[in-house]
């Protein structure tokens, strides 16, 4: 089967809710992040098959396929198409799934995929709550199909984390531990500058906004849950953020024709589901199946991304997989760094290929819990 090859990942700096992103358009926000790829790559723009951006909420600034508005917005060939995909939090790492399909089915050479969201401008969920107020149904409990199923229970990812929290005895201390380092390891990050070659500065805005320094375990104590009598509390939460994030895959074809150096392969990538009720155990599934099919064990990854929806989340995955924490995140996840949702897959694949290229490592593994009880599994081997 032909290989499938990451010629380059930037991203946008992430700007923390209200903050220095939230009054950008999501479509110029979008168009930053791939001016810098077809910039950085030298690649001509003309000859890419295909624009795959992950996006969720596509509803005003959002709506109408703003993957090709945004390609549009960058000055970039009218010719190249471009669509949005929403797989909820993985959308954009799903993207990367079908960029690297696209090129390993033999059909497509050149393909970008990204993601991006203004969660500032168009609050998580508001394409449901604008679809409440015109009178139309919710996703679940009015649905019989669903009630017959599952019955007539809350389906929250504030009521998961908490679940998680209690089947895999996480105690509030230990996710505030765990939202603390991550933290720690962001300011580390930044100050020692591993993020800039990552990071395509919006203007004079060139460091994520995310990562407080003035943050404690103290200060973390005196929180509010997020629901009554719970553990869960927003210090061990992801951020509500905004960014843009792209990659540029190609085929061995289009490497020899433009002159590219693949920096890493897709060695791996697939998707399963879990229990919708659930919905953040996906990754814990996921990456045991992604394992099964390689024939890898844990020990054979050198980094990891699993993403920080809620410190339970990632610290219920570790105990199932065996993933050790010190090789988990290593540069802060979303607690620290945020989440800006349609963005957040090619965002961490961006900061773990260069992470892989820092450190001399070899193989990465990215996974992420998706609303509906799924997971993507990406594992990248660096080849640079």
């Amino acid at each position: 089967m032909p290989e499938a090859y990451i010629v380059g990942a930037v991203r946008t700096p992430v700007g923390r809710r209200r903050g220095a992103l939230a009054s950008m358009h999501s479509a110029d926000l979008g168009a930053h992040a791939l001016s810098a790829l077809m910039e950085r790559t030298g690649v001509d723009p003309g000859a890419v098959d295909d624009v795959i951006m992950g996006c969720c909420d596509t509803i005003g600034s959002q709506a109408g396929d703003v993957a090709r508005t945004a390609w549009l917005v960058a000055g970039l060939p009218d010719h190249v198409p471009g669509v949005t995909i929403d797989r909820q939090c993985g959308s954009s790492q799903q993207a990367v799934h079908f960029a690297a399909q696209g090129v390993m089915s033999g059909t497509q050479d050149l393909v970008v995929a990204g993601g991006l969201q203004n969660m500032s401008a168009i609050p998580i969920s508001s394409a449901m709550l604008v679809a409440q107020d015109l009178g139309f149904s919710t996703p679940f409990a009015e649905s019989p199909g669903w009630v017959q199923r599952y019955g007539d229970q809350e389906v929250s990812q504030f009521r998961s984390a908490e679940m998680i929290a209690e089947k895999w005895e996480i105690s509030r201390e230990d996710m505030e531990r765990f939202a603390y380092e991550s933290h720690q390891r962001a300011i580390r990050a930044i100050d020692e500058g591993r993020f800039e070659r990552e990071i395509a500065p919006v203007g004079e805005f060139a460091v994520d906004e995310g990562p407080r320094r003035d943050t404690s375990l103290e200060r973390m104590a005196g929180l509010n849950p997020l629901l009554p009598d719970g553990r869960v509390h927003a210090g061990v939460s992801s951020q509500i953020s905004d960014a843009a994030s792209a990659m540029l895959l190609a085929s061995q074809k289009a490497v020899d024709e433009h002159g590219l150096t693949p920096r890493a392969r897709i060695h791996h990538l697939s998707v399963r589901g879990d229990d919708p009720v659930w919905m953040l155990t996906g990754p814990i599934r996921a990456t045991e199946h992604a394992l099964a099919r390689t024939g890898m064990s844990i020990d054979d990854i050198d980094l990891f991304e699993c993403n920080e929806a809620f410190a339970s989340v990632v610290l219920a995955w570790a105990k199932e997989t065996g993933a050790p924490l010190e090789k988990v995140n290593v540069n802060g996840g979303a607690i620290a760094l945020g989440h800006p949702i349609g963005a957040t897959g090619t965002r961490l694949m961006t900061t773990m290929l260069h992470e892989l290229e820092r450190t001399g490592g070899r193989f990465g593994l990215q996974t992420m819990c998706e609303g509906g009880g799924q997971a993507n599994v990406t594992i990248i081997e660096r080849l640079e």
